[in-house]
């Protein structure tokens, strides 16, 4: 509920004035959404195999994995959003250019487009049935599964020095499981750290699915499953709570830990092993949800509240409001406008004052 919440009307209202005004770098993997929309209603027997062939109806491409990011800071309001990424000279490559170019605040100068590379790709046949929600498929994933040559490195790394003077912050998103096969290779997660030495008031926040333990000098964004993991540790009472702190403790700084419907568990790296740690509570929403892309809403809305000067905890809170609109958007990787986040905070403040009585 909003009144036990840290992040006040004013609050919301001074990120929301100031947003406008920030420059974010997104440096990560830059991959397609393309999805299918196939009608049921039209499938028919392959005359080839007998297997059903889904008719595709309508392909909506956008940027995915660090582009939606990127989407959720355009959406949001900022000013400039420098993504740095390798692409592939290929099909799936243009289309994710021409979506970006449809971004008027996206600066591409941070793109390196090579031939011996693909740019990944997910594909995601989303079946339409009747008047129910869209049912996803079985995706389809393109990735590139060989080292990031040492040449791309070095790219990559310059184009982070050069934006760096410019951003306000930045989002660091290593998508790709394979293990130095993405943008955020052992050399630029190190180059990362040492450029964030140079300036330790920036605010840098890293959210990895493989590796979220190995960054160091910036703050981190695992979900529980990933925090657990980077720790050593198995589910259980209080098993969050110790890997959030181990993990705080190693990067040396703060950790903003999502935790589903339980909100985000935040820890300090100054915390002993034994202080409790604050949890900022989600905001609640009714009826069917779809959490893909939510906690790349919820990494842009805290980089954006952290470079607008707000406290911690409401950073993760204003992280927690915007997820709970984009979870809402069904069949589709949400985003969230000022206008959305001001009308589901008067829905929150609303929803307590009743169950207050008032």
């Amino acid at each position: 509920m909003a009144d036990s919440s840290p992040l006040t009307t004013d609050d919301l209202e001074a990120i929301l004035e100031r947003t406008p005004d920030l420059k974010i770098g997104v440096l990560g993997d830059l991959f397609l959404d393309r999805y299918l929309d196939l009608d049921a209603s039209l499938t028919e027997p392959s005359l080839e195999t007998g297997l059903d062939a889904y008719q595709v109806v309508n392909v909506r491409s956008s940027p995915g994995a660090a582009g939606t990011v990127v989407n959720n800071l355009v959406t949001l309001g900022v000013e400039r959003v420098y993504p740095i990424a390798v692409l592939g000279d290929d099909g799936e490559g243009y289309e994710l250019r021409q979506a970006l170019n449809h971004l008027p605040a996206v600066d591409p100068g941070g793109l390196i487009i090579v031939p011996d590379r693909r740019t990944p790709t997910y594909t995601k046949p989303m079946l339409h049935e009747n008047a129910r929600p869209p049912r996803e498929l079985n995706r389809l994933d393109i990735k590139n599964r060989h080292r990031m040559p040492e040449a791309l490195e070095v790219q990559i790394q310059s184009k982070l020095v050069e934006i760096w003077p410019q951003i306000d912050a930045l989002v660091v998103l290593d998508q790709v499981s394979e293990e130095d096969c993405g943008v955020l290779t052992a050399r630029t997660r190190e180059h990362v750290a040492t450029l964030t030495a140079t300036e330790p008031d920036k605010f840098v926040l890293a959210d990895s699915r493989e590796r979220i333990g190995l960054f160091r000098g910036i703050c981190l964004k695992p979900n529980r499953a990933e925090a657990l993991r980077a720790a050593g540790l198995d589910d259980g009472a209080d098993a969050l709570e110790e890997a959030a702190s181990l993990l705080a403790r190693r990067a040396g700084r703060w950790v903003f830990c999502t935790d589903g419907a339980r909100g985000i568990l935040l820890a300090s790296p100054e915390d002993n092993e034994r202080a409790a740690r604050p949890r900022i509570p989600a905001y609640l929403v009714a009826g069917p949800i779809d959490i893909v892309g939510a906690g790349d809403s919820t990494s842009a809305a805290i980089a954006c509240a952290m470079a607008c000067g707000a406290s911690v905890e409401a950073a993760a809170a204003f992280g927690n409001l915007v997820a709970s609109i984009t979870i809402q958007q069904i069949g589709t990787t949400g985003t969230a406008t000022p206008d959305h986040v001001r009308r589901r905070w008067r829905e929150i403040n609303r929803s307590c004052q009743h169950l207050l009585g008032g």
